[in-house]
């Protein structure tokens, strides 16, 4: 299951995020995983503090979404980073990996999120392709809109024809680990937002019941 936010972003956050572009450090994004030979992009250089305050943007942005956080039931949320495609860029097929290392306890990847800077009119290409079987999905998200989907799809990056592609990615990991199950609690939460309140209260009680109860039996 995705969920696509348009406007995650505001109109001066993709504003700032593109002026940090033009000054963050880029390095070769092979560095970051130098065993996928699939991926030929460039990712900002996270010790440079532009590129530093570009993940605490995204990072806000995460944070203050309730949509979001229905989703991906976050848990901990690895640092945002900046992702720039030229002409000719491209991440073949792959799935990411299941666990970061980021501090004392590797972070499990259990939802993927892309926030898209450049809009479809600045590149041609780059589109996000996800594999489910097969069929393709592709994405080619607005300025400041969001993806979500889960971490163990297949997916790429089409090669850039023209233009630039600016992206910031990130991955979550998930109070809720099982992707189905993270879906039917997002569900039911959709459910209680548009019928909640046409609900009789006792009703009400009862699906309040139902969720919490879920919550509790499928944390980790």
């Amino acid at each position: 299951m995705f969920l696509q936010i348009e406007n995650f972003l505001s109109a001066a956050e993709v504003q700032s995020l593109a002026e940090i572009a033009r000054q963050a450090k880029f390095i070769d994004g092979r560095l970051s995983n130098p065993h996928n030979i699939a991926k030929d992009n460039a990712i900002s250089d996270l010790n440079d503090p532009h590129a530093r305050r570009a993940s605490q943007i995204a990072l806000a942005a995460l944070q203050r979404s309730e949509p979001a956080r229905n989703f991906a039931f976050p848990r901990r949320i690895a640092q945002p980073t900046l992702l720039r495609y030229d002409v000719g860029k491209k991440y073949g097929t792959h799935t990411d990996a299941a666990f970061l290392p980021i501090g004392p306890e590797p972070l499990r990847s259990d939802v993927s999120c892309t926030l898209f800077v450049s809009g479809p009119a600045d590149y041609e290409g780059g589109e996000l392709l996800i594999h489910l079987g097969t069929e393709v999905t592709r994405i080619k998200g607005n300025s400041g809109a969001a993806i979500f989907y889960p971490s163990t799809t297949l997916h790429e990056v089409a090669p850039v024809r023209s233009g630039q592609r600016l992206v910031m990615i990130t991955f979550i990991e998930s109070q809720i680990p099982d992707e189905r199950q993270r879906e039917l609690l997002y569900t039911l939460g959709e459910v209680r937002a548009l019928e909640g309140l046409k609900m009789e209260w006792e009703n009400r009680t009862q699906l309040e019941y139902v969720i919490a109860n879920l919550q509790r039996m499928w944390s980790r």
